[in-house]
């Protein structure tokens, strides 16, 4: 399919932070938490957020199926044979957003014959906006500011920053970490631990614990454009558009 990926990432940008400001006005008042049947947490902030992320991306890219995690969970079933289609976080690290720790995230990825092509993740929190468009083509915009390039790092000498999973640390987790020099091992929600890859403030995170595709699609599509890759525990990139949509365990590098 012929995109215009300037002009789709910009328009994708702009909808994450809709969606990002329909969340924290959520996130500052009451709100209510029910469980799913996957036993994790869901909010009115889940549902609104995808509801605009769903119509924006009807009038931006009526053609283009979408993946979403709460449409998933109801039930709706997307025909994905297309090889193209929307992956969507609404509000990734729903625990964080739920515990009042600021660290959740809008994700919206393209996916392309299973590849993350386009990447966006908002941090409504910091008001903080990663976003990629293909190799090299990766940038941070801060607030309304001018956005800048980032890249991942080559690993310092004196040992690796590793980033971890705030609330889904595994054992296995553990003894991986373990096999490396490590200077500094930094905990966090949702898919900021990618996007800390990306702009070379960490150099590694391994997961060993269940995640899903709309968790990691966005991350991926940034991390890779910024330098870095998404592996598999036998060395192959992470793919999407699996049966049932679970991801393996898996290894985010800073650099190749």
């Amino acid at each position: 399919m012929d995109l215009d990926r300037p002009a789709l990432t910009s328009a994708i940008t702009k909808l994450a932070r809709e969606a990002g400001d329909k969340i924290l006005a959520i996130y500052e008042q009451d709100f209510d938490v029910k469980i799913k049947s996957d036993s994790s947490p869901v909010t009115e902030a889940d549902t609104a957020a995808e509801k605009i992320i769903l119509a924006g991306l009807k009038k931006i890219a009526p053609d283009i199926p979408v993946l979403a995690e709460e449409s998933n969970a109801a039930g709706n079933i997307v025909d994905l044979s297309g090889g193209i289609f929307w992956l969507v976080d609404p509000l990734d690290g729903t625990k964080e957003f739920v515990h009042k720790r600021g660290e959740f995230t809008v994700n919206i990825a393209l996916i392309e014959q299973g590849a993350p092509t386009l990447g966006v993740i908002h941090v409504p929190v910091k008001n903080t906006t990663y976003f990629a468009q293909g190799p090299g083509k990766v940038w941070r915009q801060d607030g309304d500011g001018t956005p800048f390039p980032i890249e991942t790092r080559i690993a310092p000498d004196h040992g690796l920053t590793v980033v971890a999973s705030r609330s889904h640390r595994t054992p296995e987790t553990d003894d991986y970490i373990k096999k490396f020099k490590v200077a500094e091992l930094i905990s966090a929600g949702s898919s900021l631990k990618l996007c800390l890859l990306a702009e070379g403030k960490a150099d590694l995170y391994p997961r060993f614990g269940r995640t899903m595709e709309w968790d990691i699609g966005a991350g991926q599509a940034i991390l890779e454009a910024a330098g870095g890759c998404v592996e598999t525990l036998d060395g192959t990139p992470l793919r999407y558009g699996k049966d049932g949509h679970d991801n393996p365990f898996f290894i985010a590098k800073g650099r190749r």
